[in-house]
């Protein structure tokens, strides 16, 4: 999501266990155990893992689950590991908002996402279930504080280990500098934060530290957000969640607590399954990745976020046809306007207008045989997607679509396929549905930026690497690579 400036049965098979100790460089003997034993246990109800603790060791290897059901993997440690270290799993899962929580006929519908990814933890002492959204456009981790409402929430008052962050502590002082809207006291003297996203949606209350039971190790003194106020543009997806886990190259952000090198993450575009890995990997069955720089602005600019994953855009081609697009829109200006950002917790892909203009006109010069046009001109789907199309609904599949091509610095990405164009929950017209074009006009939105959201990022293994600063990423069967892990749907 991106923020406003200024102004995301247990399997006993062998073969995994050695593909992922392998990959940790130690050996899989059982008689000589220096890697720890695997245990996967699937299961269809079960929302958060049970934890197992293991006091002393340092997280390396971090592996997640993207599943459309939950997966618990249990591990146990071998003394003679050296250095010591542990194999932590959290499992995440996607949210699909309900088709009615969308109105059934709107001239323009908010901004908003009907699917995101989400990570279940568990936080304070005792421990609580909280669930969060994994967000790579943001840096505060925040959750719910309010008792008053009726939505998921954290209780502090519950939990021994909770300590609110003073405005006088270096935290407050110093690591905030980066938030759109400065920190403040409140009248406890605790440090308050305010924060606001592009989709209108809010979130205000103190920053805290508390124990984060990361896949069975504890990480004490975490610091996130205690919110208990603001405002969704999707109640319906609030209600599913506690809070939100940023994952920007910020100093409180939680890849940069938890120190990991790198991260990465797969998302089938089929059955919303995949996988999210934190740490170092060297898998030799993926596809050599190809890499783009981070682009590095050190001095504060209005428009532009300095803590965002932020990469050069060199151009934009549908099918084989490079757009006429000046090199002075695909770059920020002088206030920082115009950074292209890769962003997992927004759902769809926007551009700025003279950029979205030319690919909606080209798209539609190269799809005007084969599919029937919207003529509609108050209908913009979520604010921001004005370019719809008429299919009827008896209708299996999509005619063949021109791939568009985003242009990196050193990479490229090709979305194509029924990546291109999105069915409007609930809208018809007489015998059709309605589909839009994928790519929407961020100004419409009031952003002043270009941002590649989760949509777009299906099937690709996308790869932060916070030490090199890079992305890289591949295209790759992501359902595939899960089951490399021994994760079915």
């Amino acid at each position: 999501m991106v923020l406003t400036q200024t102004l995301k049965s247990q399997s006993s098979s062998s073969q995994y266990l050695q593909i992922l100790c392998t990959h940790a460089s130690v050996s899989t003997s059982k008689s000589n155990p220096s890697c720890p034993f695997l245990y996967v246990i699937y299961t269809t109800s079960i929302l958060f893992c049970t934890k197992k603790k293991k006091k002393n060791m340092k997280p390396q290897f971090l592996f997640l689950c993207l599943l459309s059901f939950q997966t618990q993997l249990y591990f146990t440690s071998a003394a003679t590991l050296v250095p010591s270290t542990q194999m932590l799993v959290l499992p995440l899962k996607t949210e699909k908002i309900a088709t009615g929580s969308f109105p059934r006929s709107p001239n323009k519908l908010p901004f908003h996402h009907n699917v995101t990814l989400t990570v279940s933890l568990l936080v304070g002492t005792p421990p609580q279930n909280v669930t969060m959204v994994l967000d790579t456009g943001s840096e505060l981790s925040w959750l719910h504080c309010n008792s008053t409402s009726t939505r998921p929430m954290f209780n502090p008052n519950n939990s021994s280990s909770y300590s609110p962050v003073t405005c006088s502590s270096p935290t407050c002082m110093t690591q905030t500098q980066d938030f759109p809207i400065p920190a403040s006291c409140d009248s406890n003297q605790h440090c308050h934060a305010t924060l606001s996203y592009a989709d209108a949606s809010s979130s205000e209350g103190n920053l805290a530290s508390d124990v984060f039971d990361i896949g069975g190790s504890n990480v004490p003194g975490t610091i996130f957000g205690c919110m208990d106020s603001g405002y969704s543009s999707n109640s319906e997806e609030d209600f599913k969640t506690t809070g939100l886990m940023g994952m920007n190259r910020g100093s409180l952000s939680f890849i940069s607590q938890m120190k990991f090198p790198k991260f990465s993450y797969c998302i089938s575009g089929s059955d919303f399954s995949g996988m999210l890995l934190l740490g170092n990997n060297n898998f030799t069955w993926l596809m050599p990745l190809n890499y783009t720089p981070l682009v590095q602005i050190s001095i504060p600019l209005p428009y532009y976020d300095r803590a965002a994953y932020t990469v050069k855009l060199q151009g934009i081609k549908v099918s084989n046809k490079i757009l006429p697009l000046p090199k002075s829109i695909l770059e920020p200006d002088h206030t920082g306007a115009g950074q292209t950002m890769v962003d997992s917790g927004t759902q769809f892909s926007f551009l700025l207008g003279p950029a979205y203009n030319a690919l909606r006109n080209e798209f539609l010069n190269q799809t005007s045989r084969i599919l029937r046009v919207l003529d509609d001109p108050n209908f913009v789907f979520q604010g921001a997607m004005d370019l719809c199309y008429l299919v009827p609904v008896n209708q299996t599949s999509l005619p063949d679509l021109p791939s568009v091509g985003i242009m990196f610095g050193g990479a490229e990405m090709s979305i194509s396929g029924d990546k291109l164009l999105y069915q409007v929950p609930g809208e018809t017209r007489g015998k059709d549905s309605v589909w839009c074009l994928t790519f929407g006009n961020s100004e419409l939105l009031g952003m002043e930026a270009y941002v590649i959201g989760h949509h777009h990022q299906q099937n690709v293994w996308m790869e932060f690497d916070l030490e090199k600063s890079r992305i890289g990423f591949a295209q790759v069967r992501c359902d595939l690579a899960s089951q490399r892990f021994g994760l079915y749907n």
